[in-house]
């Protein structure tokens, strides 16, 4: 591996000016492939294997043309105080609205409050429902308008009018600003690492050049693929994050070459034989996690784990080739301000801050490790009240009209208003369909919990019917999801009286088993990604021990971060220092993105430090003195990595809508806590304690292993001795 590695980067030192012009073309075709390619379907989200989805499919099928998953906007109209809806003047402004909203482009149906009794008890509260023939997505700008022209007509009667639904749903805040502060504070944290501004410069340059590559083959195949307009985002955030710290690792390695004396073509062979196998191996471990998002049978988390798989694929590969050739092209202008000046390259000192934090913790493994052990545990105790869900309107701020309508419908009629059941009933297997639907109708409004039942509405055929349920309690509460579920446990009971059965759908019922089909996988999700990067990481470091103790490291990481999630999403602690207005359940998909994600990033930072270690041990340095080498070489580096995986996650806190902060924030959390507590202390600590044990490697494994030679020990036999190097290349500033 590493002397492939070695002759790849040699020869695109030397050939690098065409390898740039290849990566440029590389990135204009794809781009104007993006160009040309067609838009990007919004596909709903299907979620196969779980009930609600099969019920949506049965109305898809007995309903033809109802468009199930049309757009819908709910009006809700709040009478001024003292007054009431059903007053002349506001019913009149209502109605006028109602009837012009009916008269719009793409309008399916917009039905009156007054005629489907949807005035709250007190008569200051009513709703319209708007259904459209096509999706949010595909409403003409013109629908919009004439919507929006309606509402604001009847806001000047004096009536209070806020609107939920899909059809006008506020675009949140992308939280564009919050990451060009988290870019440029990258670009900070290598300025100072590196001391250079072309050194700084040329892990995001690369980054960027990455990052556009894999975005534009997304958009490229979108339409063949089935990609939807979200697959890429997961791809931008760590293309971007993996694509400065590969770029970083192999500079950093580059000017340590050169500091031993190496011309800059030796240096650059040699960073890319040396962190170049770190990067490659490192990738392959984010690939695995990635890939691995396909065991929890979610087609779109399917779909955005590849597509980000593929951008970490682009960004090793600009790691091995476009960077080299990028040093061939300025080899002394990502060196130091005082190597530049001098002309000489000075070595790491042995007594960095990497290498005396290493010692300190070689003197007091045992306190360092129960402290980081003890600290992680304390913060990851809240992860026993985690509540998994998929937060609505409910959490949106007070300045978006959803949520203003989300909460004048619960004060008018009650909480669960917000998230009605929709049971879908099928009788074609009873004898007399309609008897069926009354007594499976009477039997659900008489279940404890249930508030109302609307009147059901047959299919054509008249053996399929629909109506809705509404809870008493939120869409979020704890009661509703027990609600679900003594619904479901009737049916067996029902199906045997009547011939007929029925499912329960809604967007309650849907986040409530997308919670389930996640909590579901997520121990194979666990045992699939761990058990192989473990293999990968016993063929990296040939110890049994150390790949165990990353695995483990890595669970305290993620389940402090999730406890974190959960002490401010969850809980409220904290929340309002991020923006977050109200608090309710940890996004259903919250774990696995954890897991995913923060797995392949702390890999990445066990694979860089770990073999820094491994290959001084290799080399002949004891085990203290081998802790001591890692640390002095690669903390430093690995640090900055960590620091720029924050600053563009923390980005995504400025984001508007609250599942979008609680990423950024689940994620930059992560990995503050692997990076500094787990593999800067906790993993020091552990190897200490072990001694030359942690790198035991029984024979007959160690005999049935390929070698890969991360460390390039086949370097030190075949790389000429830097005294013997050809007169350094003339610098190209």
């Amino acid at each position: 591996m590493a002397t492939f590695l070695y002759r790849l980067g040699r020869l695109a030192f030397r050939r690098r000016r065409l390898v740039a012009v290849l990566w440029v073309a590389v990135l204009a075709a794809v781009g104007f492939a993006a160009v040309r390619a067609p838009e990007a379907p919004d596909t709903s989200s299907t979620m196969p294997g779980i009930e609600s989805q099969r019920a949506f499919d049965l109305l898809g099928e007995r309903f033809p043309g109802s468009a199930a998953d049309g757009a819908n906007a709910r009006i809700v109209f709040v009478a001024p105080e003292g007054e009431k809806v059903t007053a002349g003047p506001n019913r009149a402004a209502i109605d006028r609205l109602v009837s012009e909203a009916a008269d719009g482009a793409q309008v399916a149906s917009a039905v009156s409050p007054f005629a489907a009794k949807g005035v709250s008890a007190d008569g200051t509260t009513a709703y319209a429902n708007i259904t459209f023939k096509v999706t949010a997505h595909d409403l003409t700008d013109a629908a919009k308008q004439h919507l929006e022209k309606a509402i604001g007509q009847a806001r000047d009667s004096g009536l209070t009018v806020e609107t939920g639904g899909t059809a006008l749903a506020t675009q949140p805040a992308a939280g564009g600003s919050a990451e060009a502060v988290g870019i440029a504070i990258a670009a900070l944290v290598l300025l100072l690492t590196f001391g250079s501004l072309a050194a700084a410069g040329l892990p995001l340059l690369t980054a960027v050049i990455g990052v556009g590559i894999a975005m534009a083959s997304i958009l490229a195949l979108a339409k063949a693929l089935g990609l939807s307009s979200t697959t890429g985002t997961l791809a931008t955030m760590l293309g971007l994050a993996v694509g400065i710290d590969y770029a970083m690792f192999v500079v950093s390695r580059y000017r340590e070459e050169r500091a031993k004396g190496h011309a800059p073509q030796e240096a650059a062979a040699l960073a890319a034989g040396t962190a170049g196998s770190a990067v490659v191996f490192a990738g392959l471990t984010v690939v695995i996690a990635l890939a691995g998002l396909s065991v929890v049978g979610i087609p779109m988390l399917t779909k955005m784990g590849l597509a980000a798989a593929g951008a970490v694929v682009v960004a090793v590969l600009i790691a091995l080739t476009l960077v080299p050739a990028l040093l061939g092209c300025w080899p002394n202008a990502v060196l130091a301000r005082r190597a530049r000046r001098s002309g000489r390259v000075e070595e790491a000192g042995e007594n960095n801050g990497g290498s005396r934090w290493a010692r300190f913790v070689l003197r007091r493994p045992l306190a360092v490790l129960l402290l980081g052990v003890v600290g992680l545990g304390a913060l990851a105790l809240p992860v026993r009240d985690l509540q998994l869900g998929m937060p609505g309107d409910e959490v949106k701020p007070t300045s978006t009209t959803e949520r203003r309508a989300y909460d004048d419908l619960a004060q008018g009629f009650g909480p669960g208003f917000n998230g009605p059941l929709t049971i879908v009933v099928d009788g074609t297997g009873a004898t007399d369909a309609k008897g069926a639907v009354t007594t499976i109708t009477r039997r659900i409004e008489d279940t404890e919990g249930v508030v109302s039942v609307s009147a059901a509405r047959f299919d054509a055929a008249g053996d399929t019917a629909v109506f809705s349920a509404v809870p008493a309690t939120g869409p979020s509460d704890e009661r509703t999801k027990e609600l679900v579920h003594a619904i479901r446990g009737e049916r067996a009971a029902v199906e045997a009286g009547t011939g007929a059965t029925f499912l329960v759908t809604g967007t309650t019922a849907v986040n409530i088993d997308v919670a389930q089909k996640a909590q579901d996988a997520l121990v194979p999700y666990l045992l699939v990604v761990v058990g192989l990067a473990v293999v990968l990481l016993l063929l990296v470091f040939r110890s049994v021990l150390v790949p165990l103790k990353a695995a483990l490291g890595f669970l305290l990481s993620v389940l402090a971060s999730l406890g974190a999630v959960v002490l401010v999403f969850q809980q409220g602690h904290g929340a309002g220092l991020l923006g977050v207005e109200s608090t309710g359940p940890v996004m259903s998909l919250m774990p696995i993105f954890l897991v995913g994600i923060v797995f392949g990033l702390a890999m990445d930072y066990e694979v860089f430090l770990v073999s820094r270690m491994r290959e001084a041990y290799v080399h002949g340095s004891g085990p203290g003195q081998a802790i001591v080498s890692g640390f002095r070489y690669s903390a430093r580096v690995v640090a900055a990595a960590a620091l720029i995986m924050m600053a563009v996650f923390s980005g995504f806190i400025g984001a508007g809508e609250s599942m979008i902060k609680m990423i950024g924030f689940g994620l930059a959390s992560a990995v503050l806590f692997d990076a500094f507590v787990v593999r800067m202390a906790i993993v020091p600590a552990v190897l200490a304690l072990l001694g030359r044990s942690a790198w035991w490697l029984p024979r007959w494994l160690d005999r049935a292993l390929p070698a890969v030679d991360v460390e390039g020990e086949a370097l030190g036999r075949t790389v000429p001795d830097p005294a013997g190097d050809s007169a350094p290349e003339p610098a190209r500033l």
